[in-house]
C-alpha cells in the first residue's frame, strides 16, 4: 500500500516525495525506474507536485484550504469537499485556480483534479450501492490527506468496433473472485501523471459494457503487485539532455507523463471496489455519479489560468517584436483576450447558478460546463494559430542553448542580432521566445494542444451530450416553443395577433390578380 501521512493531514512536499518510494513498477526507455523522485524523466515533475503540497501548509489567507467536513478537525483543499451552495463552489473555483497558478496552468492532473470524482463519494454515496461504505471511507481518507490519484478510463484504441467482452486479451475485466476481493487483468489508457500518484482509479468511459466481468470500477495502489506503468517519452528528460531550464522552462518541470497501465492478475481488495457486476451502473457512472460536471468545472478553471499565462506571453511577445501597434495584430490579440474572458465567465456561470444534486448538495451548472467542452477544442488551436501567425519566425529566431550566452566569441553577436524592440536586451527576448515556444511548439506544447482538444472526450460526444442534456432539461422544448409563439402570430391570411394591422387594401398583390 502507498505510504500515507500518519496524522491524517495533507502531505507536506517532503512527505509526498517520500510516499513515492514504494516499489512501484514504472518503465521508460527500456528500463524499470528505481525511484521516480530522482530519475531525470520524473524528478522535477515530482517536485512541482511537492510544491503544491507545501502550498497547502502555507495558505495564510485560506484561499486553497479550509476545514474538513469529516470530523477530524483537520484541513483540506476546498474542492475535496461536497459543496452545498454557490459560495462553496466559488471558493472551490478559487482554490483550484490558486493551485493551478503555481504551475501556470500547465499541470492539468494535479491532485485536486481527481477530487472531481472523490467529492462524489461524499455527495452521492448511494449511487455506489452496495459499496456505500467504501465510498464513505475513501471520501474521508482522500479529503483528510489530499491523496493524489490518476485515472485510467479508456480502453486501448484497438478493436473498438467490437464489444469489450470480445477483446478479453486487452480490456480490463475480472478474472476471478475470492474472499479478499477481485482479481483483474487488462490494460487502460491514458493514465496521465500516474507515475507520480498514490492510486490509480480504474473506471469506464466509452463503449457500453454488457457483461458482469467487465462491469467493474475500483481503486488500485500504484505499487500494487501486478501493476505496470509503461511511459511515453519524457519531455522532462529530453529537456534535461538537450537543453536547460532556460531553453525548456515548462517541459523541464511540468511534464505529466502519460502511461499505459497494465494489470496482470492484480488483486483488488473488496474495500477498494465501487461497482461490480452491474453493467447498467458502470455505463451510468459518467452521466449519473456527478463526476462529469465536477471534472468539467476543474478543467475549465485550470484552462482559464493557462490562458491567462498564454495571453501574458503574447502581449509581451508582440511588444518585443515591435508589432503591437499593428491593427491586425491588435485585433487578434484582442481575440485571445476574448476567449480568455469567455472561459472565465463560464466559471462564474457554473458557480453562481448551481444545480441541485443529492440532499442539500449542489453541482456546478452543467449547461455552461457543456459549452466549455465544445468550445475549448475550438479555442485552443485558434489561439495557437494566432500566435504562430503573428509572432511567426520570432519563435525560432533564437540560439540553440543557454551555453551560447557563456561563449566569449558568440555572446557579442547574440547581444547585437537577437535583441528585441523597445530596448529589450537579447537575452530577455530569447528567454521569452523560448518560453512561448515551449508553450506551443515543442513536443510538450504539441501534447498540450492534443490534451485540450480531447480533454472532455471526443468532439462528437461533447456536442451530443450537450444536446441530450438540453433535451433532458426541457430546454429544447422551450426553444421550439419560443419559435412556435412566433409562428402562431401569422398565417396565409395575415396577422393573427390583435395588436398588429394587416396590409388590407394596401397590399398590391391581391389587386393585381
Amino acid at each position: 500500500m502507498t505510504a500515507q501521512s500518519p496524522t491524517a493531514v495533507p502531505f507536506t512536499g517532503d512527505e509526498y516525495l517520500e510516499s513515492l518510494k514504494d516499489g512501484r513498477e514504472v518503465y521508460i526507455y527500456g528500463q524499470r525506474v528505481e525511484d521516480v523522485t530522482t530519475h531525470p524523466a520524473f524528478r522535477n515533475g515530482a517536485r512541482s507536485i511537492a510544491h503544491l503540497y507545501d502550498a497547502l501548509h502555507d495558505d495564510p489567507d485560506g484561499i486553497i484550504t479550509g476545514p474538513t467536513d469529516t470530523g477530524n478537525g483537520g484541513f483540506t483543499h476546498k474542492f475535496f469537499k461536497v459543496p452545498h451552495s454557490a459560495e462553496d463552489l466559488l471558493e472551490s473555483r478559487d482554490a483550484i485556480a490558486a493551485w493551478a497558478r503555481l504551475s501556470y496552468g500547465w499541470m492539468g492532473r494535479s491532485p485536486d483534479y481527481k477530487a472531481s470524482f472523490l467529492g462524489t463519494l461524499g455527495g452521492n454515496t448511494e449511487f455506489f450501492d452496495p459499496y456505500q461504505d467504501n465510498a464513505r471511507r475513501w471520501y474521508k481518507d482522500s479529503q483528510e490527506q489530499v491523496l493524489f490519484l490518476n485515472h485510467a478510463l479508456a480502453n486501448p484504441p484497438v478493436d473498438r468496433h467490437r464489444p469489450a467482452s470480445e477483446v478479453e486479451d486487452m480490456f480490463v475485466h475480472v478474472v476471478s473472485e475470492n474472499d479478499n476481493g477481485l482479481v483483474v487483468s487488462g490494460a487502460k489508457c491514458v493514465a496521465t501523471g500516474s507515475a507520480l500518484t498514490h492510486y490509480n482509479f480504474i473506471g469506464h468511459y466509452g463503449m457500453p459494457v454488457d457483461k458482469k466481468e467487465y462491469a467493474v470500477i475500483f481503486m488500485l495502489p500504484t505499487n500494487a503487485k501486478g501493476v505496470k506503468l509503461i511511459s511515453r517519452p519524457s519531455y522532462e528528460y529530453q529537456a534535461t539532455v538537450t537543453g536547460s531550464p532556460f531553453d525548456y522552462p515548462l517541459s523541464s518541470r511540468f511534464d505529466e507523463n502519460d502511461a499505459i497501465i497494465v494489470m496482470d492478475r492484480v488483486q483488488v481488495p473488496w474495500e477498494n471496489v465501487f461497482a461490480y457486476g452491474d453493467p447498467q451502473k458502470v455505463n451510468d457512472f459518467t452521466p449519473m455519479s456527478g463526476w462529469l460536471p465536477r471534472l468539467t468545472f476543474h478543467g475549465l478553471t485550470r484552462l482559464c489560468v493557462k490562458l491567462d499565462f498564454i495571453a501574458g506571453c503574447v502581449l509581451k511577445a508582440v511588444e518585443i517584436t515591435g508589432t503591437n501597434q499593428y491593427r491586425g495584430v491588435q485585433a487578434h490579440v484582442g481575440e485571445i483576450l476574448a476567449w480568455r474572458n469567455l472561459f472565465w465567465g463560464l466559471t462564474e456561470a457554473m458557480t453562481r447558478n448551481p444545480e441541485p444534486w443529492v440532499g442539500d448538495a449542489v453541482l456546478p451548472n452543467n449547461d455552461q460546463g457543456a459549452a466549455y467542452r465544445v468550445l475549448a477544442p475550438l479555442a485552443y488551436p485558434r489561439i495557437k494559430g494566432i500566435i504562430e501567425n503573428h509572432v511567426a519566425s520570432g519563435l525560432i529566431y533564437v540560439n540553440s542553448h543557454a551555453e551560447d550566452w557563456k561563449s566569449a566569441e558568440v555572446r557579442p553577436l547574440l547581444d547585437r542580432y537577437l535583441r528585441g524592440s523597445n530596448g529589450v536586451e537579447a537575452m530577455d527576448r530569447v528567454k521569452l521566445m523560448k518560453l512561448l515556444w515551449d508553450s506551443m511548439g515543442t513536443e510538450f506544447g504539441g501534447r498540450h494542444e492534443l490534451y485540450e482538444r480531447n480533454y472532455a472526450g471526443n468532439q462528437e460526444d461533447t456536442r451530443i451530450h450537450l444536446l441530450k442534456g438540453a433535451q433532458a432539461k426541457g430546454t429544447t422544448e422551450q426553444l421550439m416553443s419560443f419559435v412556435d409563439g412566433c409562428l402562431g402570430e401569422y398565417d396565409i391570411n395575415g396577422w393573427t395577433s390583435e395588436h398588429l394591422i394587416n396590409p388590407g387594401s394596401m397590399s398590391s398583390i391581391p389587386n393585381l390578380l
